[in-house]
């Protein structure tokens, strides 16, 4: 088999190209993807060359870790059959391709133990679940505290505000320093950090990924205060050690959302307890993924683009 797949050759390197899929065996299932969303996170800097070294990295590669799309061929015993529609976090399914993380492609194989059943309703919105999995990741379990501050009012600092409103915790205040993305808050307060005086925060959710600001957000806690970092940094984070000292600062890596997490925000969004409208911003057709990755990257406007592969296959 063959599909269209977004094909990273090198930094800014981007093309649509027909790759071969490794054959499917025993346990996976062939899906025909509908939507894939662009990370502006770790695929920015796949794509611009700056990703430290990472497991299984290496070029070419297909990129992707958001798709949404139908199965079209399931092997015996996966519970899956054809006409269900998943949530797929990549695959790694092809001939002279790293499929890091895979999921930018018109049709792919795939452990079915990797993907999550989801209602066809779900349309594009479906494509968002891994970050609303990484945001109740970083939220959920034992000793963890809700955000009174979160930093960035991206798609990753609107899916925490929600899920700490949704948990019946007080609304959060959330930081943004780009006008056109302060707008769209639903039932928390959307400030510039210069207009916020508090420094008593409990825990402060970093939506960012900017590590300049650690000495910032520590000088913002309260005495015990936790800075969680909630995205990524591909350069070495380091603070002055008086300031944490007196604050008695705790720093926490939010880590890769597991299943567990991908099926209760499932749950989440099913129930109408978690929503996820608003946060699409861009839709373009796969074929013009090149000017599409521009875009995701470089406007402020642009929260979530989505490549449509219906008609790409």
């Amino acid at each position: 088999m063959q599909t269209g797949a977004v094909h990273l050759k090198g930094p800014e390197d981007l093309d649509v190209d027909m790759l071969t899929l490794k054959a499917p065996g025993a346990g996976d299932l062939v899906v025909d993807v509908t939507h894939s969303g662009i990370s502006t996170g770790t695929e920015k800097l796949f794509w611009s060359g700056r990703m430290p070294p990472f497991p299984g990295m290496g070029y070419p590669l297909v990129p992707g870790y958001e798709a949404a799309g139908e199965v079209v061929e399931a092997a015996p015993g996966t519970g899956y059959r054809p006409g269900d529609h998943v949530f797929v976090p990549g695959a790694d399914c092809y001939e002279g391709a790293f499929g890091l993380f895979g999921g930018a492609s018109s049709r792919l194989v795939t452990k079915a133990s990797r993907v999550c059943r989801i209602d066809a309703g779900f349309g594009a919105e479906g494509a968002l679940l891994a970050l609303a999995a990484t945001a109740r990741h970083a939220m959920a379990g034992l000793d963890k505290a809700v955000p009174d501050l979160i930093v960035g009012h991206g798609v990753l600092g609107r899916l925490l505000a929600r899920l700490t409103i949704a948990a019946g915790a007080p609304a959060p205040t959330v930081w943004e320093i780009q006008p056109g993305r302060a707008t769209g808050a639903e039932g928390y307060t959307v400030i510039h950090p210069d207009d916020d005086p508090r420094r008593d925060y409990r825990a402060i959710y970093d939506a960012s990924g900017d590590a300049g600001l650690l000495d910032t957000l520590i000088g913002r806690l309260a005495r015990g205060g936790e800075v969680v970092l909630a995205g990524f940094y591909p350069q070495p984070l380091s603070f002055g050690f008086p300031v944490a000292f007196m604050k008695e600062a705790r720093l926490r890596v939010a880590a890769e959302w597991t299943h567990e997490d991908l099926t209760a925000t499932r749950a989440l969004v099913e129930s109408g307890v978690l929503s996820l409208c608003g946060l699409i911003t861009h839709k373009v057709q796969a074929s013009a993924a090149q000017q599409a990755y521009r875009t995701a990257f470089n406007d402020p406007d642009c929260l979530k683009m989505i490549l449509n592969w219906k008609d790409a296959a």
